[in-house]
């Protein structure tokens, strides 16, 4: 496989994930919140996982766009931010759903609806939260992402369509490798 590029960083416990940790596929995506590709694919996620559910484990990091996103990296702060109290994906979610309004002040409307501690919030954002994402930037770079959203499966980059039944296809022949 030289010339694909993989994933530069496992998979561990501290990464945001849903499905089994020790599902035979690990699907890891680099997404960033005000891009509406990763909005798009996050609903072939949810079906993927629904319909590979003993199979798949799904792994989001940050790959906030800042040139063209200017209000990407600040929300996977928060969001980071809100995760260390437990709601990192209804956060994760309320920003999708809102990613043509992510100013300051919809950040904290937002907080709020899903029930975090704002001001713990603050108080957490410039610590942990802003390292992680930017961890998670600099773990994309290395991996060879260079779009949002960029998608890895087993370590190794999709590059095929973005599409259910295609990417649910490749993920049906790799289990069965």
């Amino acid at each position: 496989m030289s010339g694909i590029p993989s994933l530069a960083d496992f998979v561990s416990a501290d990464d945001h994930s849903r499905g089994p940790d020790d599902a035979a596929l690990i699907v890891v995506e680099y997404g960033d919140y005000q891009c509406p590709y990763c909005d798009a694919a996050r609903f072939v996620v949810e079906e993927l996982l629904n319909n590979f559910s003993e199979s798949l484990r799904f792994v989001i990091r940050n790959f906030p766009l800042a040139d063209v996103h200017p209000h990407a990296k600040k929300a996977a702060v928060v969001a980071e931010a809100v995760g260390l109290q437990g709601k990192f994906w209804e956060m994760h979610d309320v920003l999708y759903e809102n990613q043509w309004e992510l100013d300051d002040d919809a950040l904290l409307r937002y907080a709020t609806f899903v029930g975090a501690d704002v001001d713990q919030m603050m108080a957490d954002l410039g610590s942990g939260p802003l390292r992680r994402v930017e961890s998670d930037f600099e773990s994309a770079l290395r991996s060879g992402a260079n779009a949002t959203p960029t998608f890895f499966v087993n370590g190794v980059r999709y590059d095929g369509s973005l599409q259910y039944e295609p990417l649910a296809d490749y993920l049906q022949e790799v289990l069965d490798q």
